[in-house]
């Protein structure tokens, strides 16, 4: 009986084969992909941002199912997409945890997408044959803000209101096509219902497809070029008599075991933070949110979500030159543009950070501290010594990208050896300690200004 339901198996995988290559596909990017053999702990970030944005697709769908993007009012003069929320969290069945998933989802969509960008920074992923994986990435990064912006605005509470009323008239300070622009971005001359139908399509429909477009762009190019490791070493080059990569092992099933610990780990930690602190503290769902958007009144302090807080910060550092804003929007989206450039401003053969220079790890510190105090200041309200500080971060990221083709190419880089190694006990708690006290110097240094 076994053996016959093992032969129609077959069958029907053969029948699927000769029209679809599924064992093909299968092989390619899992059975037969050779990933290094030195994977570790920063190399859980890239499937962990996979199974958030699955979280994130299904619980939107559920979501959508009882939504209303209307920006007008109903018989208890509330906002019907306002009152729609509430109605997803008081009536729906299920819904309040739908909606806290989809909540909490987007802050650990940040935080994910962040660490698996600092693993990229730190093992050197953007170097040479990488380039296009990281110009993919790069592009997923803007779409997710892009994708988190305008759903940021949809529960049409007070800060949803007017942090997109703010954001948009940044536009506006574009020279020539601004003030036509923020109109356009708008559909209205002020943020109003026609602003919320046409961010809840984006957010729903165009900006998803998009997103998923440029995710599986993304792993076809690192398949084809293969993964990075910790000491920036190409398995590729050394192969045995059968063209197997000595130092690599298959992804399945050694590496998707591994990712389904972290998974597990993963949710333990997203579920104790959705039943039992699903405002993060304020950060995540904001208390101005709680409360019906109204055009009449403006909020004490506007701030964008935590994880635009570090351009942001950069928007306000930058002084407006001739009562315009223009030099501060530049800035802001330079920024997130550097980011992208970081394959040919980097001058070093070597990409680990495990053989870089004194020098390179030096700026990668002060990089850390100015983006999480950048991130801190940017959630804060301003006033003259948190600006004057928040210019001198300003100063301090972009020096990061800006000097980086000189300080890369003069630096004194260790020698990197011919094959992976898998890392002493001692280096692997030395550099954790490393980003510890870094992380925690940034935050305390930002917080006591």
């Amino acid at each position: 009986m076994e053996n016959q339901k093992n032969s129609k198996l077959k069958a029907l995988l053969g029948w699927v084969d000769a029209r679809f290559p599924l064992t093909k596909m299968y092989n390619e990017h899992v059975g037969q992909y050779y990933a290094p053999k030195n994977f570790n702990f920063w190399y859980f970030f890239g499937s962990l941002a996979l199974l958030v944005l699955v979280i994130q697709i299904v619980s939107g769908i559920f979501l959508t199912m009882n939504f209303k993007p209307d920006g007008t009012t109903n018989a208890q003069n509330l906002p019907v997409a306002f009152a729609a929320v509430e109605y997803i969290m008081r009536d729906v069945s299920g819904g309040w945890i739908i909606r806290y998933m989809h909540s909490t989802g987007a802050s650990f969509f940040f935080i994910v997408v962040y660490l698996h960008m600092f693993r990229g920074l730190i093992y050197g992923s953007y170097k040479k044959p990488r380039e296009l994986v990281w110009v993919f990435g790069s592009l997923i990064f803007l779409a997710l803000m892009a994708e988190a912006f305008m759903g940021y605005l949809l529960p049409w509470g007070q800060m949803s209101f007017w942090g997109a009323q703010v954001i948009i008239n940044l536009f506006g300070a574009i020279p020539v096509i601004g003030p036509d622009l923020s109109t356009w971005i708008r559909g209205d001359f002020n943020v109003s219902d026609a602003t919320l139908n046409r961010f809840f399509a984006l957010h729903v429909i165009a900006v998803p497809l998009v997103l998923i477009g440029l995710v599986v762009a993304h792993l076809i190019a690192l398949h084809e070029v293969g993964s990075n490791n910790p000491d920036g070493v190409e398995i590729k080059k050394l192969k045995d008599e059968n063209g197997i990569p000595l130092d690599g092992i298959p992804f399945h099933p050694y590496y998707t075991v591994k990712d389904i610990l972290a998974a597990v780990v993963f949710l333990i930690v997203f579920c104790s933070v959705m039943f039992f602190a699903p405002e993060g503290g304020g950060y995540f769902l904001e208390k101005p949110n709680f409360d019906p958007a109204n055009p009449l009144v403006t909020p004490p302090h506007i701030a964008p979500v935590w994880y635009f807080t570090p351009f942001y910060a950069i928007l306000r550092a930058i002084p407006s030159f001739a009562g315009t804003q223009v030099w501060g929007v530049i800035g802001m989206g330079a920024a997130v543009i550097l980011i992208a450039l970081l394959p040919w401003l980097d001058r070093s053969p070597t990409k680990s950070v495990r053989y870089r220079g004194p020098v390179f790890k030096f700026m990668l510190v002060l990089f850390i501290i100015s983006f999480i105090g950048l991130g801190i200041l940017g959630a804060m309200v301003a006033n003259d010594v948190r600006t004057w500080v928040a210019r001198g971060l300003s100063v301090v990221y972009f020096a990061f990208f800006l000097l980086m083709p000189v300080y890369t190419k003069l630096d004194k880089d260790k020698p990197v050896p011919e094959r992976v190694t898998m890392g002493t006990t001692k280096q692997k708690i030395q550099f954790f300690v490393y980003v510890i006290i870094t992380f925690i110097g940034a935050y305390l240094f930002a917080t006591n200004i």
